[in-house]
């Protein structure tokens, strides 16, 4: 069985809860891990079972040979290691959202499609097993009408409260939601946002992003979709999509889905843990070259992310933006 050998850039949240799935899989060698400083690389390398940490991506990725790169920063530090992994022809999986702005991500798709490159990008919702089993309830009704949202408090990193470094909750959080009903519902058309400002940089003078946002959405074929997020409540977080049809409701969670009828009301909960399903994707079309089982390539991904910008946009000019 052919064994793996991947890098690690970056080392917070998602870096810790990739290298734990990696390290468990054994066809992976976790062989490299970079991060913002040598220090932080070698600390994070040293919990891992045959690691070496780098202060510099080039270093890294001069002294492996390495089939394939999760990269896992914050999205403002992101485009130099894309850039260096599609010279170098190595596959990579990046985390949501491509970046804080709009130009960067489509630079590198033409780069990465110009490679032909394997990619996958972090969007775990669409492998939960209540997006699957969505997916069959609503392939034979009729939709009209989804209600997505994101509510919860801010983070207390520094770069998400900056609009430049995060984008914003809409593109840095609620992007699954936009993302999860793209893959159920189909591409959107039109975008008109309106967005709240004022609570949270009162609180914290570094903080300029958006309080909320409403996100209004046309779909091809003629279904609307609003989707509203908040980063100010301090209690009550939840995040999900419900889908109005023909023979009732569907709500999508983290923890699955309910479908509401006129005669029942059932729960199917998620059970498998949709990043292993993504890993296993990724790794896999690594392995064969095969990417059926990658549900978000970087093109792919790159059509949510031009929805989420064009609502910043929107909320900026007050204008209606046609895709």
């Amino acid at each position: 069985m052919m064994t793996l050998k991947v890098g690690l850039i970056g080392t917070g949240w998602f870096g810790d809860m990739h290298a734990k799935l990696l390290t468990q899989h054994k066809d992976v060698e976790l062989q490299a891990v970079t991060a913002s400083s040598q220090e932080k690389a070698e600390a994070f390398a040293a919990k891992l079972p045959n690691a070496k940490g780098y202060g510099d991506v080039q270093q890294m990725l001069d002294a492996h040979s390495l089939d394939a790169v999760y990269i896992c920063t914050p999205p403002f530090a992101r485009g130099n290691f894309e850039q260096q992994c599609i010279e170098r022809g190595i596959p990579f999986l990046v985390e949501k959202p491509l970046y804080s702005e709009a130009e960067l991500p489509e630079q590198l798709l033409e780069a990465i499609k110009a490679k032909g490159l394997i990619t996958s990008v972090g969007y775990h919702f669409r492998y939960m097993d209540g997006t699957d089993r969505a997916q069959e309830l609503l392939a034979n009704r009729q939709l009209a009408l989804a209600l997505g949202y994101w509510m919860g408090g801010a983070p207390g990193g520094t770069w998400w409260r900056r609009q430049e470094r995060s984008g914003g909750q809409f593109v840095e959080q609620t992007t699954h939601i936009v993302d999860l009903l793209r893959y159920i519902a189909g591409e959107v058309t039109e975008v008109y946002a309106a967005y709240h400002e004022g609570i949270l940089s009162s609180q914290d003078a570094n903080a300029n992003v958006a309080d909320a946002g409403t996100v209004t959405l046309k779909l091809e074929g003629g279904m609307i979709a609003t989707i509203s997020n908040t980063c100010i409540i301090p209690a009550g977080e939840q995040a999900g999509l419900h889908f109005y049809t023909n023979e009732g409701k569907l709500e999508i969670s983290h923890g699955g889905v309910k479908d509401f009828t006129a005669a029942t009301v059932i729960e199917y909960k998620n059970k498998s843990n949709p990043y292993e399903k993504q890993m296993e994707a990724f790794l896999h079309a690594v392995k064969t070259g095969d990417t059926s089982l990658i549900r978000s390539s970087y093109e792919d991904a790159c059509k949510t992310h031009r929805v989420t910008m064009a609502a910043n946009a929107s909320a900026l000019n007050g204008q209606v933006i046609k895709l």
